[in-house]
């Protein structure tokens, strides 16, 4: 697990690769399909309903390779049968608003984050509620307070930095892969830089080029920090919340398109981890992984597949760097077939990062080769009819589950 354990006032980096020392997880020679199914033991669980994570929890585990082991005390499970509706957005801004409550320390920059409550309303009510040096308007200078924010994280605060689009934070490409990833390490571990950096991205609905990028990949690179993706209401509080109480730089990517979902989350406060990937849908014939907005094309379409006769097993990866390689290691051990969705290029993107770790790890399990799908290495269009040409839709999803389990 690619992440950091502070010891004794140091924190030392682990490979930031996700892949396995080879002397320690040992794969097993390729077996039968049924030699394996009798080795395996699943464990289902629906982390919208059941899992209420606490930051840390997740623990360092080991992989076995011949059975999928219990994740002892990663998680409990909620039983609260109370709960309050909100959309995307607002969950957002309810995660934001209770860690400032608890922790002085937060605060937020931005364009139009004050007053105006963000081009989204993630921080709407905000500068009211906590005054204009604890969310602060900021000029349309992408560079400078990304870099003012990563100050301010060196120095003991807690910022939250929104770029009004992620394609605007490519001006702050520099601050962020220079500075908010190196630092820690460049100063021998006398600095942290404990910083959100959040906003939404993705292909919208006819936005153009430049609003429409998904720079997931571009910063995937970056050694010293996380990325996570949200993709429900309850999830994007749960992370947003873990994301700001972490000591490691972490991005959050929120899509443009997927603010105004409502969901019902629990009343009671609850912590997600950043490090696990989230069981949508339980099943046995091949394993679907996708996050975000992708998360909805492939539900749409493993309805139909359900009707064929498939059994998909979907899976929200949620973390995108690292992966958590516990989990999906664990389908692929049961279903042996991958597909991987996502809205991200397919040169360089997530999902090439994605295959090579599974082919790494686990390619002894797979009786087919891993597919993935990827929008097309071009800029998005404007013309509705051609940017959905650039997106996966789900009837390729069907055809190429159809074709995996062939």
């Amino acid at each position: 697990m690619a992440t950091l354990f502070q010891g004794l006032g140091v924190v030392t980096p682990l490979s930031s690769s996700n892949s396995f020392d080879s002397n320690k997880f040992l794969l097993p020679s390729r077996r039968s399909l049924s030699e394996r199914k009798d080795g395996i033991f699943v464990v289902r669980s629906d982390a919208r309903v059941s899992q209420v994570m606490k930051t840390g929890a997740r623990k360092h585990e080991l992989l076995i390779p011949n059975a999928v082991a219990t994740k002892g005390g990663s998680s409990v499970a909620s039983t609260s049968k109370s709960g309050h509706e909100l959309l995307l957005f607002e969950a957002l801004r309810e995660g934001l608003e209770e860690e400032m409550e608890r922790d002085p320390c937060v605060c937020v920059m931005g364009e139009d984050v004050g007053h105006y409550g963000g081009s989204y309303k993630v921080t709407k009510g905000l500068a009211t509620k906590f005054g204009d040096l604890r969310v602060l308007d900021t000029p349309i200078a992408e560079n400078s307070f990304t870099g003012m924010g990563i100050g301010a994280a060196m120095t003991g605060l807690r910022p939250v930095v929104e770029g009004m689009n992620m394609g605007f934070l490519l001006l702050a490409f520099n601050q962020i892969s220079n500075n908010c990833g190196m630092l820690h390490y460049t100063s021998g571990g006398q600095f942290k830089i404990p910083i959100v950096i959040r906003g939404p991205g993705g292909v919208g609905r006819q936005l153009g080029a430049e609003h429409s990028q998904r720079l997931e990949s571009y910063f995937q690179s970056i050694p010293g920090i996380q990325m996570v993706a949200c993709s429900t209401p309850y999830n994007a509080k749960g992370l947003m919340k873990a994301a700001i109480r972490s000591e490691n730089p972490v991005i959050l990517f929120e899509h443009v398109l997927l603010y105004n979902l409502k969901e019902k989350i629990p009343d009671e406060e609850y912590v997600l981890s950043l490090e696990e990937a989230e069981m949508v849908r339980p099943g046995e014939h091949v394993t679907i992984l996708t996050y975000s907005r992708m998360r909805y094309h492939v539900m749409q379409a493993a309805k139909t597949l359900v009707n064929k006769g498939y059994d998909p097993e979907i899976i929200d990866i949620r973390s995108l760097k690292p992966f958590d390689l516990y989990t999906i290691g664990n389908s692929v051990k049961k279903t042996h077939r991958v597909l991987i969705v996502e809205e991200c290029m397919r040169t360089g993107g997530i999902g090439a990062s994605l295959t090579a770790a599974i082919t790494e790890n686990f390619h002894d399990y797979l009786d087919a080769p891993i597919v993935c799908l990827s929008s097309q290495d071009v800029p998005t269009p404007y013309a509705g009819t051609l940017e959905e040409w650039t997106v996966v839709q789900p009837a390729q999803i069907v055809t190429a589950v159809e074709q995996l389990c062939q």
